[in-house]
């Protein structure tokens, strides 16, 4: 089986089946086996002297750790008879690693809430973004809702597929534990700006191709030349390496004013807008247009692999 037709198939697979609750109610997800690894290993190194370096430490176990598994999946492909059986097993990894049903049906959930009131607005955010939610107004409930939805369409869905596809199960894998370890540790506190250094500098690397394929493909697919002008002259101005790009893409194509201030910790950051330009007061119709960008960006991504794999077979 193709790879092409294995990223289409994972695609699809987790476009229509998600995260089945039933499963995960029985069996641990693996995004949560890997936050297990990284809590033991947050537990264990994170204390005393030199936490940098017992971070860059931790980051080699991590990806040894999800390395093991995902060449010994890739080593049975060798063994006679067993190639097909192996390919389905590593879709079905693939499938549960990708994460674009699961990240539009939070969005989804945010502006449903938000349409209640902006209390339960508040909440349904809180769930998917770090920052502080209990003073959002109604445009700050929306704006972080599309940033998160721009942002995680770049690390849930093109990430694990670029990862796939260059390196097949265990490449996945890594990139996973990486981006799990990052979500963790990966912050500039006093607990982890040394201990989640090495954590947040390889998830930025690992990101750093596919955030920049993501704005390129939101833009590509709504055929929005203005949206591309966007990003190339505002994705430096997020404080994130790779944020930006995914971000900018869709203020462009959605034409609002993305980024900006923002409350951590209690503490107000200073955060320039992207898209500044934009339209600025948002609302739960602006959310639900994010979702429709992002499964318009979906299928792109997967009628590229649809054509790939095609042409791969006449090969």
């Amino acid at each position: 089986m193709s790879v092409f037709l294995m990223v289409l198939l994972a695609l699809v697979l987790d476009f229509f089946m998600g995260e089945p609750e039933k499963v995960w109610d029985r069996y641990p997800h693996p995004a949560t086996l890997m936050g297990r690894v990284v809590n033991w290993l947050d537990e264990t190194l994170n204390k005393g002297d030199q936490r940098r370096v017992k971070g860059f430490v931790a980051v080699a176990v991590m990806v040894l750790i999800a390395f093991i598994p995902g060449l010994i999946i890739e080593k049975l492909n060798n063994i006679p008879y067993l190639g097909y059986a192996v390919n389905i097993v590593e879709v079905i990894i693939a499938a549960v690693l990708i994460a674009h049903r699961s990240l539009i049906d939070h969005v989804r959930e945010v502006a449903t809430a938000l349409q209640s009131g902006l209390p339960q607005g508040r909440n349904a955010v809180s769930m998917i973004v770090g920052r502080d939610t209990g003073q959002m107004s109604e445009t700050d409930v929306s704006r972080a809702a599309i940033e998160s939805a721009a942002e995680n369409f770049s690390d849930g869905v093109v990430a694990p597929v670029f990862w796939f596809l260059i390196l097949g199960i265990p490449g996945i894998l890594i990139y996973k534990m990486i981006n799990t370890a990052d979500s963790m540790i990966g912050y500039q506190n006093e607990e982890y700006a040394e201990f989640g250094f090495a954590a947040a500098k390889l998830d930025d690397i690992l990101n750093w191709l596919p955030a920049r394929i993501s704005a390129i493909l939101i833009c590509g697919v709504h055929f929005d030349r203005v949206a591309l002008d966007v990003v190339f002259e505002d994705a430096d101005l997020h404080r994130s390496p790779n944020a930006g790009w995914p971000e900018s893409a869709m203020a462009g194509v959605l034409d609002v004013a993305l980024a900006g201030p923002r409350s951590y910790d209690g503490k107000m950051s200073d955060d320039l807008f992207v898209n500044s330009r934009g339209k600025r007061d948002l609302n739960a119709g602006d959310i639900r247009d994010s979702v429709k960008a992002l499964n318009r960006s979906w299928f792109g991504l997967a009628g590229s692999f649809w054509l790939l794999a095609i042409v791969f077979w006449f090969l």
